[in-house]
This record gives structure tokens, sequence and C-alpha cells, in this order.
């Protein structure tokens, strides 16, 4: 079987690769993620999934593609829904990458994320899926994500602390409680 895994960044997406290859998954990673803002953390993620493509002879498809206003129109303005849109949103990207070079299934670095909606990933995969006539393949990967990172601090690899958009980085600092000086 062969896959296309949609890489949200290079630290989640090291034990994912992991994961599926050691099932006997030939993978090709898939950068897409319009919800990164600014820009620059945008690079710095597809630089992290560049050098991890580099360090395991993955091929890696990208989708340059850097427009946050069309973005925020289409996901960052559902509210509470937010993260759900935006996450179907690019397992639906993947899903048509996946069916256009003729892969027989995708799936998602997304799924290694203790912080993420996995129902999200699982519907939205599902729904993708169908559209596409492409297998998702869904593992819950949470167990294996302080694997990830420490796989990623011994490549050099860039860790972010937020999803990637500029709203879930002000919820990480609005939800942290008040600061005060000592």
């Amino acid at each position: 079987m062969n896959t296309l895994l949609h890489i949200c960044c290079g630290p989640c997406a090291t034990a994912t690769v992991t994961h599926w290859t050691a099932r006997g998954t030939q993978v090709v990673g898939f950068f897409h993620n319009p919800n990164v803002h600014p820009l620059l953390e945008f690079r710095r993620r597809l630089t992290g999934a560049r050098d991890l493509a580099a360090l395991l002879g993955l091929d890696l498809v990208e989708d340059l593609a850097y427009d946050p206003a069309a973005w925020f129109a289409d996901a960052g303005s559902w509210g509470d829904e937010r993260c759900r849109r935006c996450i179907g949103g690019r397992l639906e990207r993947t899903a048509r990458e996946a069916a256009s070079l003729g892969l027989d299934s995708f799936t998602t670095s997304l799924a290694i994320s203790p912080w993420q909606d996995h129902d999200a990933i699982r519907e939205g995969g599902l729904a993708a899926a169908e559209r596409h006539d492409v297998e998702f393949l869904y593992a819950d990967l949470r167990p294996l994500y302080r694997d990830s990172r420490r796989l990623a601090r011994e490549a050099g690899l860039y860790c972010q602390r937020y999803c990637g958009c500029v709203l879930s980085e002000w919820e990480r600092y609005r939800d942290s409680g008040p600061r005060t000086s000592p």
C-alpha cells in the first residue's frame, strides 16, 4: 500500500512516518498547511518537513500556496468550529492530491498530537476519502507523541509551540492566565 502523509510539521511526522512504514506502507510526504501564520512560521515548518524528508529519504510533495486571507475566509471565521473546518480542509486537499498521484490512501501527522480534535480528523478524513475514492488511514498515534518530540530534538528539527494559526497562538497565551511582574 502507498499513502500520502499530510505533514503538519517535521516533529509530528517523525514517529508518524515510522509508524506507517513499520506496517509496510510506502509513505510519500505532503506539506499543505494554509492555516500556518505568520509567513515566517510557515517557512520554518516547511523547512522542518524538508529536513525530515531529507533525513528519511522521503519523497515530499509541497503545496507552497500561502494566502492567509483565504484561510481566514474559509476556516478562521468559524468560531468554535474553526479547527474542525481547518482539519477537514487540509484532509480534503490531501485526499485530492493522493487521488491525483494514483496513491491508494492518505493519512495525517495530526493524529499524533494530543491537542488535535481526533473526532474531526476521523470524520474529515473519511468524508474526503469517500469524495476522492481513496482510503483514509487513521490510527490514534497520541501514545507516540513523546517519541516524536525526542526524535525531532535528536534530528535538530524546529519544534513549534502552537497549532499554526495565529488564533491558536493567541489562545495559548490568553488561556495561560494573567502575567504579573516579579
